[in-house]
């Protein structure tokens, strides 16, 4: 069952995909960990609200590709809310060009990285850092895209 998205453009960017590409992308990493028939809100922003908000929960004051905020219910209470995912359109855009990616390569890549995270996958350790590439690998080669790690990593 596809997620349902909120999406927010806080900026206007030719360069930013297309709602169709988002919902098909979040669709393929919720479908391999499980997390379908959920909802979660995307916020495509500028660098200085990234920025802001990465200084705010990560203590790095400076703009970064994507931050994911799980959602956990309150006690009591049982929703289908996945949590909230926050994009930085300019960093992305940046990445791509550095790595040598397409942009819908990167975004895809952003996007389902963000959502593994909200579905409880990390990378703080070797074994959790395997483990999420790998299936971050098996997700955007299906979805069409090369391999998103070579020497880049997030």
């Amino acid at each position: 069952m596809p997620l349902k998205i909120d999406l927010q453009l806080v900026m206007s960017d030719n360069s930013i995909p297309d709602r169709a590409k988002f919902q098909n992308w979040v669709d393929a990493a919720a479908d391999a960990c499980h997390c379908d028939n959920m909802a979660l809100t995307i916020r495509v922003t500028d660098a200085a609200e990234s920025a802001e908000l990465n200084a705010r929960y990560r203590n790095k004051p400076e703009p970064t590709n994507v931050l994911s905020f799980p959602y956990e219910d309150p006690p009591g209470m049982e929703t289908n809310v996945l949590g909230d995912l926050v994009v930085c359109a300019p960093v992305v855009q940046n990445e791509a060009v550095e790595q040598h990616k397409s942009s819908d390569a990167h975004w895809a890549h952003m996007l389902v990285h963000g959502v593994l995270h909200l579905c409880g996958y990390d990378h703080t350790d070797q074994p959790g850092t395997d483990e999420m590439e790998s299936l971050e690998t098996s997700i955007i080669t299906a979805l069409g895209f090369p391999p998103p790690y070579n020497e880049q990593k997030l």
